[in-house]
């Protein structure tokens, strides 16, 4: 079977999700998880299975929330995005342009190709593109994007534009949900730099300054600002350039492997532990499977975060840690470095509650 059969196969008659910033940004961020990897490239709907095998996800915007986001948005792209215009000329510090063109890319039809025309046309004049459809190749498979932002050109060069709901107080935004934007807006930033190349443009008319629009303190009146993303660029690359095919990820899979939302939950519960997943406490942030990887990671060293798991060089369980650390356990040779260390820190420990240090 190939591997589009096979990825179908896993996902069952159930639709498939497509790939958006956000994935591809935790994906990233978690690149040797191969449990993600999979279900992301099969389109499995994480949120629910998660909630299929008890785990529902941990976040997600309310609805309230997220209609009070899309009001904030209609606002600023109003008028055929005036004031969007406006808030972007004005915050990149070049003069408001008059007679700008928008262009509306999310219309049904072959949206992939419109894009690639509208935004690859010769001309340099004032113009925004909302929901341009952008591709991207994700461990060895090219995925669409379907970001809901806005791309600006002014002045000859290219902004992506992020409106969040999200308010900046006082000046200040959540900085949580300024470095996640940005990193999202990161992925866009790539996408539309590759397009360009790919049609003979020079990508370094994309610039590596975001402009984040959000609303101002508790009002809707919308306020804009910068973001450098280079380092998430720079990040982004070589997380993608690391990442394994899903070809041969595909390898380690067993062949009964199934995320159909219509099993039942001990068979889809069984299936997600025959494949290998990579947790960290900073899951809890980014993926809707965290909770299931991490009641399977109790008692694993891997339950603690990334440093503790590298510092302990390998040694998965907290059990063997905590006999390395008493010496009723002699270590493996590959081990003999964290166990020193280990029965450095219990003496200390042991040192401390008993008073003896200074």
């Amino acid at each position: 079977m190939d591997t589009e059969g096979r990825l179908v196969g896993i996902r069952g008659g159930v639709p498939a999700r497509r790939h958006n910033a956000r994935t591809i940004a935790a994906l990233t961020g978690n690149p040797g998880c191969v449990r993600r990897a999979v279900l992301d490239s099969a389109g499995v709907d994480k949120p629910k299975l998660a909630e299929r095998v008890g785990f529902p996800a941990g976040f997600g915007q309310s609805r309230f929330a997220i209609t009070r986001g899309n009001a904030f948005e209609a606002r600023v792209k109003a008028d055929g995005g005036v004031e969007l215009l406006r808030l972007v000329a004005e915050r990149l510090g070049v003069p408001v342009p008059a007679g700008a063109s928008w262009t509306d890319l999310g219309v049904d039809g072959d949206r992939s190709e419109r894009s690639r025309v509208a935004l690859t046309a010769s001309g340099d004049g004032p113009a925004l593109f909302d929901h341009p459809l952008l591709g991207l190749d994700v461990a060895g498979r090219r995925v669409h994007l379907e970001p809901d932002l806005v791309a600006a050109r002014l002045d000859g060069r290219f902004h992506v534009v992020e409106i969040k709901s999200f308010p900046v107080i006082d000046g200040q935004a959540d900085p949580a949900k300024v470095s996640a934007a940005a990193i999202q807006s990161a992925v866009y930033v790539l996408a539309l730099r590759e397009l360009l190349a790919a049609e003979g443009g020079d990508p370094d008319l994309v610039s590596h300054e975001v402009v984040l629009v959000c609303p101002r303190d508790f009002a809707n009146e919308p306020v804009a600002s910068l973001l450098d993303v280079r380092k998430q660029l720079l990040v982004l690359r070589r997380q993608l350039d690391r990442m394994a095919r899903i070809d041969d990820l595909l390898a380690e899979v067993p062949a009964a492997f199934t995320a159909d939302l219509t099993a039942d939950p001990a068979t889809l519960a069984a299936a997600l532990a025959s494949v290998a997943a990579r947790y960290a406490p900073e899951c809890l942030a980014a993926c809707e499977l965290a909770y299931f990887c991490r009641h399977e990671a109790r008692g694993h060293t891997a339950a603690l975060g990334r440093p503790v798991r590298e510092a302990l060089g390998g040694i998965a369980d907290v059990g063997d840690v905590l006999a390395l650390a008493d010496g009723v356990r002699a270590p493996e040779p590959e081990q003999a470095e964290a166990a020193a260390l280990l029965r450095a820190a219990a003496r200390l420990r042991a040192d401390a509650l008993a008073g003896n240090l200074a």
